[in-house]
């Protein structure tokens, strides 16, 4: 699948005070005196150890990489490859991976792996961790501040790339005024949601693009009851849906955002403080509009125990016309129903309000990855000579991105990297660059991923059967593709970002999991047919059970960052 954050910099806005599982080690490995001896290593970012040296991470193996990049390379594994060999023949850094799990990081396998290896304190030379991860182990005092090797060994490049998507990830890895870990960088700008709407539905019932909610409603009635498939059956859907509400495929937030209704984000107030969008009664309309959806068959009737994969199946059937998502929505699910059904034509609209004024676009904090060193390792700025290679052979003057990102024969050959830093708008970088190409009539200039994607698109319009597999990339890249209103939203400053982005607090810890449950189950149950008024018991339960509490808690962080 295809692939800004805000805040000022936090000085200790995350104190380090929430439950953890990591035992405290009693004596941490002493010898880099917080992180602030010479290690020896050359202080050329992209210098060579010479002698070379040792690393040792742990990893996940995917599916996609098992199967789609070493399944189709010939002479590559995942101990050693392309990616292995070049750390080594130019950084002099040898990885050694401890142990593998298959699967995905999510998977129990790894989840219960990784939990082992943190509670034991016994940890690799480097490792990435999520946010909660990451607080225990700064509590726990078994990993290196990284604050002055980051300055000394990070390449302008890296500093340049890091910093795109403003302070955020930083400020989510920066305790008590020490950064702690190197944030593996994610763009919020790829979170964005499109209504992704059947072009040839719209056109054969006589419908334009929607301008409004109440186009979006219209619409959503009309692929109902108006035989869009020309079959003579009531059997399809106005809005596809997951029983999971939220997504980048069949999820909600960009519907609710037509209402003002921003779940799951912590959005600034009128006063200032910080206020979390799902118990907002904006959320109430939205919801209210939703359950008026369901009784009329717009929605699957089925939805709410169908998760991303069946309702994948209902659109592979052409059962569903509408759907909100993000921009690779067309390589998958929507790639599915164009090759059940040549003739369906997909195409990404902007999300709309209730007022036709331009919504705000809801994006939630993207980093969740963080890489951090055991203290006490020999060669604590490795990995940030790692993503300072990273980084240079993909995007740097000396690039060879058809080799290291996407060469023909393996497109995620970038993922075989044990750290995968990128641009956070590498993607509208592309389509900005495809698009003046295109408008000069000139694609000789392209180079790198621009290049890559616009040989997708030349395929695609060949008209070849080869060519046909890739219409999805051709509906994000395309003269009327998603990434073209990504480019929008940008150049319209419409995002809306989740301003909360430090590392999760006390309460968060305790309570979310049981918190998000609630409020997941209660709106299912609303659009099911319960009373519109269980949404203003539930706000109540959300702040007695400790919604309150983690409020004071974010607005405690939040002033500290100002």
């Amino acid at each position: 699948m295809v692939l800004a954050a805000c805040s000022n910099n936090n000085e200790g806005g995350n104190k380090g005070n929430g439950n953890t599982n990591v035992p405290v080690k009693q004596e941490a490995t002493e010898g880099n005196d917080g992180a602030n001896a010479d290690s020896g290593a050359s202080e050329d970012p992209l210098g060579k150890y010479d002698p070379p040296i040792e690393v040792t991470t742990v990893r996940n193996l995917s599916d996609v990489v098992e199967n789609n990049v070493l399944g189709v390379l010939e002479g590559e594994t995942f101990e050693d490859n392309r990616w292995t060999r070049v750390y080594e023949e130019q950084l002099g850094i040898k990885i050694r991976n401890e142990w593998v799990v298959k699967g995905n990081p999510d998977s129990d396998q790894y989840v219960q792996k990784m939990n082992v290896t943190l509670a034991s304190g016994e940890l690799p030379d480097f490792l990435s961790v999520n946010a909660v991860q990451l607080k225990q182990l700064t509590e726990s005092d078994l990993i290196e501040d990284m604050t002055e090797l980051y300055e000394k060994y990070a390449s302008p490049l890296t500093k340049d790339i890091l910093s795109q998507e403003g302070t955020g990830p930083f400020d989510a890895a920066t305790f008590d005024g020490k950064l702690m870990a190197i944030p593996q960088v994610e763009p919020s700008i790829e979170r964005s949601m499109f209504v992704w709407i059947r072009t040839d539905w719209l056109n054969k019932l006589g419908l334009q693009p929607p301008k409004t909610m109440a186009d979006v409603l219209a619409i959503s009635k009309a692929f109902t009851e108006d035989d869009p498939d020309g079959d003579g059956k009531p059997d399809t859907f106005g809005l596809g849906v997951t029983k999971d509400l939220w997504g980048g495929a069949n999820g909600l937030e960009g519907f609710m955002a037509g209402y003002k209704a921003y779940p799951n984000l912590w959005v600034e107030d009128a006063s200032g403080k910080l206020v979390f969008g799902s118990i907002q009664p904006e959320v109430k309309q939205a919801l209210q509009a939703l359950q008026d959806m369901f009784k009329n068959g717009q929605i699957d009737k089925e939805f709410g125990i169908k998760d991303g994969g069946k309702v994948a199946e209902d659109i592979t059937a052409g059962k569903i016309g509408m759907e909100y998502g993000e921009q690779w929505n067309s390589i998958w699910p929507l790639q599915l129903n164009k090759n059940n059904e040549p003739d369906a034509q997909w195409q990404a609209f902007p999300i709309v309000s209730e007022s036709g004024e331009l919504p705000k676009v809801p994006q939630k904090f993207s980093t969740t990855k963080f890489f951090v060193v055991r203290k006490g390792a020999e060669h604590p700025e490795a990995v940030i000579k790692l993503f300072n290679l990273h980084l240079e052979k993909n995007w740097g003057e000396t690039a060879e991105f058809d080799v290291y990102y996407a060469p023909k024969e393996a497109e995620s050959v970038w993922q075989l990297s044990p750290v995968q830093p990128a641009p956070p708008k590498k993607n509208v970088t592309a389509y900005r660059e495809i698009d003046a190409a295109r408008k000069a009539g000139d694609f000789q200039a392209l180079k790198g991923e621009a290049k890559t994607i616009q040989e997708k698109i030349d395929l695609y319009n060949s008209g070849s059967e080869e060519g046909f597999a890739v219409w999805g990339w051709e509906r994000i890249y395309g003269p009327e593709g998603s990434m073209g209103i990504t480019d929008q939203y940008d150049k319209n400053n419409q995002f809306l970002i989740d301003k909360f982005v430090a590392a999760p607090t006390p309460t968060m810890v305790e309570r979310k999991s049981t918190l998000e449950k609630l409020q997941d189950e209660t709106f299912v149950k609303i659009i099911l047919g319960d009373p519109i008024d269980s949404f203003d018991k539930f706000v109540e339960d959300w702040k007695k059970l400790g919604g309150d509490q983690m409020t004071q808690e974010v607005n405690e962080w939040y002033a500290s960052t100002k």
